[in-house]
């Protein structure tokens, strides 16, 4: 796993794109500061710039260096969470202006698997993850159901063994900063 962390590693600092295992489905990814790839997942997925996509945290630290003030009922809702949980904050800091949401928020997953977090930790920054597939069509359950265009669209395939026990998307939930809670997905 390390040799490939570290392969993972050029590639992203690069800014290339990568397809790889998360703690959820397959994912599509990138540094999440470089604008010019977070613009070329955009077009590899045909989705509009509008639909914002979630990123990945290996920690609080590097959550909070990212969003301005994380609600103390973020913590809560993690802390108690048994499966994959998204949050999505307000005021986002330090990431590519092209993954704010116009409403100037942004999606935030701590990721708990074992090679996402590492190469989180490598590189420093969160990484971007949106599912495996064209904007509109089903998301991939498992490796083997991704769409060629996108094996092909991205500048490396992890070589791991998935290890994703879940085959559906995180569940995610809109926090403001005034405190309010709102499900988006469960």
């Amino acid at each position: 796993m390390k040799e490939e962390i570290y392969k993972v590693y050029e590639i992203l600092k690069k800014g290339g794109i990568i397809l790889y295992p998360t703690d959820t489905v397959w994912g599509i990814g990138c540094d999440a500061t470089n604008a010019e790839a977070v613009d070329k997942i955009y077009k590899l997925k045909q989705r509009a710039e509008k639909k914002a996509m979630i990123c990945l945290v290996h920690n609080y630290g590097l959550l909070e260096k990212h969003v301005d003030k994380v609600p103390n009922v973020a913590y809560d809702i993690l802390d108690l969470s048994v499966t994959p949980t998204t949050i999505i904050y307000d005021n986002p800091a330090g990431v590519a202006e092209n993954l704010i949401a116009e409403d100037n928020s942004l999606a935030i997953r701590v990721v708990k698997h074992e090679f996402c977090e590492k190469l989180i930790r490598r590189l420093g920054k969160p990484l971007v993850s949106t599912s495996a597939n064209i904007s509109g069509e089903p998301t991939p359950k498992s490796f083997k159901e991704i769409s060629e265009v996108i094996l092909k669209g991205v500048d490396y395939v992890v070589n791991l063994p998935s290890e994703t026990k879940n085959t559906k998307p995180s569940s995610i939930f809109k926090l403001s900063s005034s405190g309010s809670i709102k499900i988006i997905r469960e």
